[in-house]
């Protein structure tokens, strides 16, 4: 635990990115739209947003729509390399600072029984790329991350607490 006191407020914002936008470059985007909709909430305060991502071939994977999309999703991802990116947005009164964190999962190929199996028990709708590493499907179907673990999770915390102790001179302890 990172034993950092903090609030969750939800920011509803378009997530559509501009066309063209590298994909790389999309999380950190979408990151900086979810603090400008929180921004002022709280004027003091320190908000720290994100969005994480999905690359295969420079292809995004967004969130399932339903469970035919989320096994075609996986079938891509079955004994294939991609990438996760997280994108974050840090910021208070004063200032600002948005960075990215990529971190590349190699998955063993998946059977259709197992892919099945998962989304039937774990119901990946709300996950990019359709899964989550630290369900069932990251014990048994991931062979290898070559980077951050909690970046794969949705928030490269280290990279968080670094930033906020650096720059903005957060205590994690």
């Amino acid at each position: 635990m990172a034993e950092l006191k903090f609030d969750i407020i939800i920011a509803d914002v378009d997530e559509t990115n501009p066309p063209g936008m590298p994909g790389e470059q999309v999380p950190a985007y979408l990151a900086q739209k979810k603090a400008d909709a929180i921004s002022g909430h709280e004027p003091d305060a320190i908000i720290i947003a994100a969005d994480t991502i999905v690359l295969l071939d420079e292809h995004i994977l967004g969130k399932p729509t339903d469970e035919a999309n989320a096994a075609a999703i996986l079938r891509q991802l079955s004994g294939r390399i991609h990438r996760v990116v997280t994108g974050v947005c840090i910021r208070n009164a004063a200032k600002e600072t948005v960075f990215s964190v990529t971190t590349e999962v190699c998955f063993r190929p998946l059977t259709d029984a197992q892919i099945g199996h998962y989304i039937t028990h774990y119901k990946p709708y709300d996950k990019a790329g359709a899964y989550a590493i630290q369900e069932w499907i990251g014990v048994t179907g991931i062979e290898k991350i070559n980077g951050d673990y909690y970046n794969v999770m949705g928030l490269p915390i280290g990279d968080v607490i670094k930033v906020l102790r650096e720059e903005y001179g957060v205590s994690a302890t």
